[in-house]
């Protein structure tokens, strides 16, 4: 059985250990209760199903799952757009699925380098496939306190590295969303080898993303603030907002706004000043 049919077991599980009876709307099933979850039985009938079509579901041990399932117990499941996606990405067909050989290296967008131009006011940066920097400017370097090489993996630096949980103050809720961000691309990419490495190593180099991986959360580009304590310029707060591009969907823009005349605002000039002897980062040719 595909290893993404028992990852639909696991997510179906998680999500129904996580709905009471009550909150789906039924009446709970008599009987003793080990969990607050709803159970099997009543998930089935929910969603419409046979209960022993359900089980091998969450076993595992169903081959084929059709896009009727999935609708039925995300709408049981009561789950958001995004979780919704993910179990129907786990539950398509081999044949839906693009190849994942080798591949040439990732270059920034023309047009995204292009629009990075005009934000030289916010630190900017652009990921590719697996989180990787493509492209930043100089004033995210001197937000963040590391120069963004094009290349270098951001989510290594998120949680490998002990100086980004002391720059970012909510390091835990913006690292939570990133695990959750990387179980939905493994969701959509389950035969990228060199992602579920990267998960993999992540996992055993860092306790909270096994736990967070645990939990089963998927997210997709969600605006997240960020707090960050610059040693210097003092307490920085950011609005993280994602932007694709038209041309290619697997990379984002990573945008850093900022409220008008708040604190942050009026020092991201000085920070921007300081930051002029900085190499640029905006991509892996050295041009804009």
């Amino acid at each position: 059985m595909p290893a993404d049919r028992a990852a639909l077991g696991a997510f179906l599980r998680s999500r129904r250990d996580r709905l009471t009876p009550s909150q789906a709307g039924i009446t709970a099933f008599p009987g003793p209760r080990r969990v607050p979850g709803l159970r099997k039985e009543e998930l089935a009938v929910l969603a419409g199903l046979s209960p022993d079509h359900y089980s091998r579901l969450e076993q595992g041990r169903q081959q084929n799952v059709t896009d009727e399932v999935v609708r039925a117990l995300s709408q049981a499941l009561q789950l958001d757009d995004v979780e919704r996606a993910h179990p129907r990405d786990l539950a398509a067909p081999t044949s839906r699925r693009r190849w994942a050989g080798p591949e040439a290296a990732q270059r920034p967008d023309p047009g995204m380098l292009r629009l990075m131009t005009t934000l030289e006011h916010v630190p900017v940066l652009l990921l590719g496939r697996r989180s990787e920097v493509l492209a930043s400017n100089r004033l995210l370097s001197s937000v963040l306190g590391t120069a963004m090489e094009p290349g270098m993996s951001f989510v290594r630096w998120l949680f490998l590295d002990p100086d980004a949980r002391a720059r970012i103050v909510n390091w835990a809720d913006f690292a939570a969303a990133a695990v959750g961000s990387l179980r939905y691309e493994v969701g959509r990419h389950p035969d990228d080898r060199q992602l579920a490495d990267l998960v993999e190593e992540l996992r055993a180099g860092d306790p909270d993303v096994e736990r967070w991986w645990d939990d089963q959360r998927v997210t997709f580009r969600t605006s997240v603030t960020k707090h960050v304590a610059h040693p210097t310029a003092g307490p920085l707060v950011f609005g993280i907002e994602s932007l694709v591009g038209p041309h290619d969907p697997e990379q984002r823009l990573v945008v850093y706004t900022v409220e008008p005349d708040s604190p942050t605002a009026r020092v991201l000039p000085v920070l921007a000043s300081w930051s002029e002897e900085v190499p640029d980062r905006s991509g892996a040719d050295g041009r804009r």
